[in-house]
């Protein structure tokens, strides 16, 4: 009892009480009493809003100027854009008319085969029959990892690589298809299909996933005749161990666009190789 008297006599400890008083005795103000440390209180609020001030004024008097160099960076960037629009386009013409005198020079050179070569070498636009074939990543695939088939140059995150993509087309070159093409990058005999990261590279051109590939030939036939074959195993097995995404259907018609540009860099045509002598060797260039 004496413990709990103690407490309701004393409830407010004897330093919080003398702290208490003490604060009575000055004021709930807080604020100094004399003039000395009223004059040094107006002197630092003087001497922030003098500071204030300035910074504004600064801000104000560089607003302009900053105004002007974001302008002329904005300007720049726009005819930046507008040279490289217009290089662009000039790149496309260049290629359109270096792929038009190639075809020329093919009929020119290639006699009643014309045709036939510019077909092989992909320097027309062709139109048949043949395979729609969807090679996609795994859902929720990302870069990087480790595994068996990142010791042969690939990943097992479920991205579809490159060598994936050379197999692929590789098997349907083998099962019979006359003409192929990957996200509307026609391949000739001197297509490369390579990786920059993960980015896959047709002739220099990245492409992003879903990989369409379309092959000209008996739809049927090259659609089984690829499903058979070891590449199109290898395809299975990616699609039943890394859930990567695939499906393949036989087209009734198909359009695969000709090559941008086909570089020759050995091949000549031998003189007078227009006639009938070409057909009786089966040779046009060399």
């Amino acid at each position: 009892m004496s413990l709990l008297t103690n407490v309701m006599d004393h409830s407010l400890d004897d330093g919080y009480a003398e702290a208490a008083a003490r604060r009575g005795e000055t004021g709930r103000s807080g604020l100094p009493r004399t003039v000395r440390a009223k004059l040094g209180l107006a002197f630092g609020l003087v001497l922030v809003a003098v500071v204030i001030t300035i910074g504004a004024a600064e801000a104000r008097i560089s607003a302009p100027t900053l105004a002007k160099e974001r302008g002329e960076l904005i300007d720049r960037i726009e005819t930046g854009n507008s040279n490289a629009d217009k290089l662009a386009r000039s790149v496309d013409k260049l290629r359109g008319e270096v792929g038009e005198k190639q075809r020329q020079a093919l009929e020119k050179h290639g006699g009643a085969r014309a045709d036939l070569v510019a077909l092989l070498s992909g320097a027309n636009e062709v139109t048949g029959p043949g395979v729609k074939l969807v090679v996609d990543d795994a859902k929720g695939a990302a870069g990087g990892g480790g595994g068996p088939r990142e010791s042969a140059d690939f990943s097992d995150t479920g991205r579809v690589r490159d060598h994936d993509m050379q197999r692929v087309v590789n098997g349907l070159w083998e099962s019979g298809a006359e003409a192929v093409s990957i996200n509307g990058q026609r391949l000739t005999a001197l297509s490369a299909i390579r990786a920059a990261g993960d980015a896959i590279l047709v002739d220099n051109k990245p492409l992003a996933p879903p990989y369409t590939v379309l092959a000209v030939g008996d739809g049927q036939r090259l659609s089984t005749a690829f499903q058979n074959s070891a590449d199109g195993q290898y395809l299975h097995v990616l699609q039943q161990n890394y859930d990567i995404r695939t499906s393949i259907s036989a087209q009734d018609s198909l359009r695969l666009p000709a090559a941008p540009s086909l570089i020759v860099r050995t091949a000549e045509p031998i003189a007078g190789g227009s006639g009938k002598g070409d057909a009786d060797t089966g040779k046009g260039t060399s």
